[in-house]
């Protein structure tokens, strides 16, 4: 009896948690402390004074599988993969310590989604960035732009898919999926052209491959790619 007294007070928690999402401004608590940047206020994850290249990325959803310090965290997956993270990340503070880094939620910005979505979901991702930076986890930027209005100021005065991020460091970039088709290539390296003018990383972490073509475009940058997930253990 006790077992499921526990289990049902778990479940009240998460729902009364991932309610608050939607009722008190995105868990405000997450970002307590932290500086702002832009006129969307993007909470800043600040540069690492050290940078750090993982061996390998691990999903969100497969950390209880394996406790490889060499590896980074990261959640190029889709969303519903990690949505207890972005409403309860305290829960997996100590997971994630385990791992060498931490990359940013991957949440998910896409060109078709509305401009006020696509904002909502960078801030999450650099909120939860913030909050795990706070404990003391080594943080790598994920940054992932939608349409134009996000990588652009043709629509806005500042390119909000950049803002809460650090110049001259590490950031990381999921190209899975985004350039086989001709117009995900074209938006992808137009904003992957953005972000590096930007925020003039000296090391780009991309989950997936880039044409090699592209890569020459851009010689201060240091790209390191990693294979996906599922390749990487089929590959092992």
């Amino acid at each position: 009896m006790a077992k499921k007294k526990t289990k049902k007070k778990s479940v009240v928690d998460s729902a009364v948690r991932n309610a608050a999402v939607l009722t008190d401004g995105c868990n405000p608590e997450f970002v307590k402390g932290a500086k702002f940047d832009g006129i969307f206020e993007m909470p800043i994850i600040k540069k690492p004074s050290k940078i750090v290249i993982p061996d390998n990325l691990i999903p969100f959803s497969k950390i209880d599988r394996s406790s490889k310090k060499s590896f980074a965290v990261c959640e190029y997956e889709n969303d519903s993969e990690f949505k207890e993270l972005l409403s309860n990340p305290d829960d997996y503070v100590k997971k994630i310590k385990r791992y060498q880094g931490f990359i940013t939620p991957d949440c998910s910005v896409y060109r078709d989604m509305p401009l006020a979505i696509q904002i909502t979901n960078i801030y999450r991702n650099r909120a939860i960035g913030y909050y795990m930076q706070s404990k003391g986890i080594y943080v790598i930027p994920n940054v992932r732009w939608g349409d134009e209005r996000t990588y652009t100021t043709k629509f806005l005065p500042e390119k909000i898919a950049f803002k809460g991020i650090q110049k001259k460091s590490i950031v990381s970039i999921g190209a899975y999926g985004q350039i086989q088709n001709k117009v995900n290539r074209y938006y992808f390296l137009q904003g992957l052209d953005e972000m590096i003018k930007e925020l003039e990383p000296k090391v780009v972490l991309v989950y997936g491959k880039l044409p090699d073509e592209v890569k020459e475009q851009y010689k201060k940058v240091k790209f390191v790619e990693y294979q996906d997930y599922t390749s990487l253990m089929r590959n092992k």
